[in-house]
């Protein structure tokens, strides 16, 4: 029988994490004689971009990749995030599959991360357990995707939504439930604040409200799952 090895890259740097991983890797490689794991780990943006870049310089693929959104960014600071480093992984390595895991599970945060990297895999930290993990390495390996079970409710509820938000009004929506003013939008929007003020009168037609405050525009949007 024909052994296939299949090269996995962890990236996290939550030491607890990484070997929750490595044991879900080696019950599957127990469980199936005829295959291995190649496993390699980073724990932040520089590490793991070295590796992902001298994979691609060597034409060489990395099955599986294991991708932290929460990490320490690059020293130069190009990348920030996980997020930034999913998308240097589908330019570099574009046939390896990702699984995202993450502690973030507001529905606007998802949403960014299937819109940017379009992961394999999505997993909410709070979600896993030895179960979940072999699942999802079982899973993409075979027939992807695979969502662990906050992820399919965001999903579900997504879905149902009638109303259409574009990606802009998302950000506003988002941006003002964190906690900014509406004064530092247009720095983080491409939106002069009249603009911006206009897409708000026009999200509290859509949802119904008649306040000047905005909590209760937040409010309708985060139980419609918009944020």
């Amino acid at each position: 029988m024909t052994e296939k090895i299949y090269t996995i890259l962890i990236i996290d740097d939550h030491p607890l994490i990484t070997e929750a991983y490595k044991s879900a890797i080696d019950y599957v490689s127990k469980k199936n004689e005829s295959v291995n794991f190649r496993v390699i780990t980073a724990v932040d943006c520089d590490s793991a971009f070295e590796i992902i870049n001298n994979y691609s310089k060597a034409n060489k693929n990395i099955d599986i990749i294991f991708l932290d959104i929460r990490l320490p960014p690059s020293k130069d600071k190009k990348i920030l995030s996980g997020e930034d480093l999913g998308l240097k992984i589908n330019a570099l390595l574009p046939d390896s599959k990702i699984i995202v895991s993450t502690t973030l599970n507001e529905n606007y945060r998802v949403h960014s991360i299937f819109r940017n990297i379009n992961p394999d895999g999505f997993l909410i930290k709070n979600d896993i357990t030895p179960k979940e993990l072999i699942s999802s390495i079982e899973t993409v390996m075979t027939d992807p995707p695979y969502y662990s079970r906050t992820v399919l409710k965001l999903l579900r509820k997504e879905v149902s939504n009638d109303l259409l938000l574009d990606n802009i009004d998302r950000r506003i929506l988002y941006e003002l439930s964190i906690g900014a003013k509406m004064k530092e939008l247009p720095e983080i929007l491409p939106l002069s604040l009249a603009g911006i003020e206009k897409r708000k009168r026009r999200l509290k037609q859509i949802f119904n409200v008649d306040t000047m405050d905005d909590r209760e525009l937040l409010q309708k949007t985060k139980e419609q799952g918009f944020i």
